[in-house]
């Protein structure tokens, strides 16, 4: 009588640790996709947080702005960032463009880059004064 003998054979064995191993790596390399996707979603949305910020800092200022360049370093979500702003002619008196890219300090990659546009200054309250007497002389107060 023969005893036949229960389990696998290392060739089983074998087939099946290759199948573990080629899923945990194509595992690990698509956790390693999502995290790099996460990180580069964080570092934009962060780069136009600034510029959008520092259009926003320009435009606050209420000064007359010149066509120039300037640049900064800001510390932000734990990192310092570099910021460039050129502001440039538009064609109309008195009306600027902005353009303010982003990037990591010590990178030449621009992450982001946000435009806006800034009229002259006005006085204190002047959109204040006109927009209700723009909205008395269409009746929209009775």
């Amino acid at each position: 009588m023969r005893w036949r003998q229960a389990g696998f054979t290392l060739v089983e064995v074998m087939v099946a640790l290759s199948i573990v191993a080629l899923s945990l790596t194509a595992i690990a390399a698509s956790m390693n996709q999502m995290i790099d996707a996460a990180n580069t979603m964080r570092e934009r949305t962060y780069a136009s947080w600034i510029a959008q910020n520092k259009i926003a800092e320009l435009r606050l200022a209420n000064v007359e702005t010149e066509v120039s360049t300037t640049s900064g370093e800001i510390d932000f979500g734990n990192a310092t960032w570099e910021w460039t702003a050129d502001i440039s002619e538009t064609g109309i008196e008195g009306f600027v463009r902005v353009d303010v890219s982003v990037s990591l300090a010590g990178s030449e990659y621009i992450i982001r880059t946000v435009t806006g546009f800034i009229g002259e200054p006005v006085p204190v309250g002047l959109a204040n004064q006109l927009w209700n007497t723009a909205s008395r002389s269409s009746g929209a107060e009775k």
